[in-house]
């Protein structure tokens, strides 16, 4: 389980893609560079968020359900379904996925994953990204990799036209391949913006002899 939920978030190296299937493929945006920065607007106008997600792994057929809770700057949470040992935080500094089956937790700044693209969208997405051809007109595929870093990992954030959300733009999920080229995927419905996010939401405290807070 340890090694599903890292598929999601980190890479060895990693890659991602469209997380959204839909038909044939469209023409490519006119203003590849517009067209990202709408999405950084959309990101970055984000203060608060919480959506459903559902988390399936290829490679395993396994399906996991549950929610995520996203606060600026960099905060983030994947609350699993009940029975589902694994949960993820990131208080703002560094990730941090605890494993409760097998007692096991991992730490690492946010910057050395994928997710930076997430949290940190104006660094991120704006200097790395590279608009993909979509297969609909309405969804907007921009992967994003550090190519002086590819440990890092790379991440393809999938965006819906949708009026009335910040900036015009919906991350609707992303898909994450790994360096065995088992395939990862996200799926949000049902997000809520500027609902109230406490920040001790965000932050793990490990209460093992010698653990962190």
């Amino acid at each position: 389980m340890l090694r599903l939920a890292m598929g999601l978030l980190v890479a060895g190296p990693a890659a991602l893609s469209l997380a959204v299937p839909t038909p044939a493929l469209a023409a490519p945006a006119a203003n590849p560079a517009a067209t990202i920065a709408q999405a950084v607007t959309a990101l970055r106008g984000i203060d608060t968020m919480r959506a459903s997600f559902v988390q399936r792994s290829e490679a395993t057929g396994q399906q996991v359900t549950g929610v995520l809770s996203l606060k600026r700057p960099g905060k983030i949470r994947f609350q699993y379904q009940r029975g589902y040992p694994v949960l993820i935080i990131s208080d703002g500094k560094a990730l941090t996925i605890i494993d409760s089956e097998v007692k096991q937790t991992q730490r690492w700044p946010i910057g050395k994953s994928p997710m930076g693209a997430l949290l940190n969208p104006a660094k991120d997405v704006a200097q790395y990204g590279t608009l993909l051809p979509s297969l609909d007109p309405h969804v907007t595929n921009i992967r994003v990799t550090d190519r002086m870093h590819p440990e890092y990992g790379v991440m393809t954030l999938s965006f819906a036209q949708k009026a009335g959300v910040p900036g015009g733009m919906e991350l609707v999920g992303w898909q994450t391949v790994d360096a065995q080229n088992r395939r990862t995927t996200i799926i949000l419905s049902g997000h809520q913006y500027g609902v109230e996010l406490g920040d001790d939401l965000f932050r793990y405290v490990d209460v093992r002899p010698g653990g962190r807070h």
